[in-house]
């Protein structure tokens, strides 16, 4: 296990990846925030979904996740329609304008993230990676897990973690 100093380094020098991630929103082509990115990312990963579990996913509430859906939804990104198990809820779905612009932020983020490391090497750059990629999933072994929640269709999500919502930062 690492030494507390260790511990306590890393937690400063993770406070200061607000600095990437602000560098990459830069990046992000007009009226597409980081949130929108990943709202439409999470469309393309998972497919066709209600906004509940786009919530569930982005780990914010169902207002934020409101505010997001609809300006995505405004632009044409995503599509809404009554979802076939319970017409109360809408199911959510990427459009071929959104697709479009997934790709725009994807060449885009690759672009500034080349030009920003362009002096680190490959094996860098992989070690980077495999180490986001733990720390990531050492962070998803901490979540509480709830116990499965009955939908309003009397569909419950069995076996799968339910994850509780919260704000962002």
């Amino acid at each position: 296990m690492a030494a507390q100093e260790q511990y306590e380094e890393l937690a400063r020098q993770l406070s200061a990846i607000g600095t990437v991630k602000r560098g990459l929103s830069r990046a992000l082509p007009q009226d597409c925030s980081p949130a929108t990115a990943m709202l439409l990312n999470l469309l393309k990963q998972h497919g066709d979904m209600r906004m509940s579990r786009l919530g569930e996913l982005l780990g914010i509430d169902a207002s934020v996740t409101s505010r997001h859906v609809a300006h995505a939804a405004d632009r044409g990104w995503i599509t809404r329609r009554p979802d076939p198990l319970d017409k109360r809820s809408r199911q959510l779905s990427l459009t071929p304008s959104g697709e479009a612009l997934l790709q725009e932020v994807s060449v885009r983020y690759t672009d500034a993230l080349a030009t920003c490391l362009r002096d680190w090497s490959d094996d860098d750059v992989g070690h980077l990676i495999g180490l986001m990629t733990r720390l990531r999933e050492s962070f998803g072994e901490c979540r509480p897990r709830l116990a499965p929640q009955h939908h309003p269709a009397g569909h419950t999500t069995g076996s799968t973690t339910v994850h509780p919502t919260r704000t962002p930062a």
